[in-house]
């Protein structure tokens, strides 16, 4: 219903700013990496919402980007999240920490955030490995080939993970392709490649 909001910072507190566009103020429920990334108040910004309705209330959330209100939305669908946990989940951890845990089925990294427990956070994994992966497993038409082919069939899925963390086609090539030998296990190959992506 509401795509984004574009407008002035008027306040910023724990866990909500409120962004003053066409005359009213919007208060939007945020996670502390959208609080971080918002500019200081009197300054234009442009925030991605989810209107959520409930019977007693309706309640603005309000994203940084993209990627973190469609990881919210996923989020929402797991049986037991709902709106307020998804938010917490996403405010313990940055959007691809909090896919890289999913991915490889860290359930220690996703039970750190507020209100999830081992069991929440098994079905997180559960319900949404396969969606995270598959976001954007496919290189883009007219992207580069990769820098060298990747075989193996660990190879190729944690190099399909790794696209679908935002990795370009020839990034997750490259990192799989340098750290192929030293593991045969997609999330191990998965780690591997996002410690060599990080030191380059």
């Amino acid at each position: 219903m509401i795509d984004f909001i574009e407008g002035t910072v008027e306040s910023k507190a724990p866990g909500e700013l409120v962004i003053s566009a066409g005359g009213v103020g919007f208060l939007l429920l945020c996670s502390n990496a959208t609080l971080a990334e918002a500019p200081a108040k009197g300054e234009k910004w442009r925030c991605y919402s989810v209107l959520n309705v409930r019977e007693d209330a309706m309640e603005l959330f309000g994203f940084a980007s993209r990627q973190e209100r469609a990881m919210f939305r996923k989020l929402c669908q797991v049986t037991g999240v709902g709106a307020k946990t998804a938010l917490g989940v996403l405010s313990a951890l940055p959007v691809r920490e909090l896919s890289v845990a999913i991915v490889t089925g860290d359930i220690a990294a996703l039970s750190r955030a507020p209100g999830i427990g081992k069991k929440t956070a098994q079905r997180i994994v559960l319900e949404l490995k396969d969606k995270v992966e598959q976001q954007d497993v496919s290189a883009p038409a007219g992207s580069a080939a990769p820098v060298s082919p990747v075989v193996g069939d660990a190879q190729r899925e944690a190099q399909a993970a790794l696209q679908a963390l935002g990795y370009t086609s020839a990034e997750a090539a490259r990192a799989i392709n340098l750290v192929r030998d030293q593991a045969d296990t997609v999330d191990a190959l998965i780690m591997l490649a996002l410690r060599q992506i990080g030191s380059l």
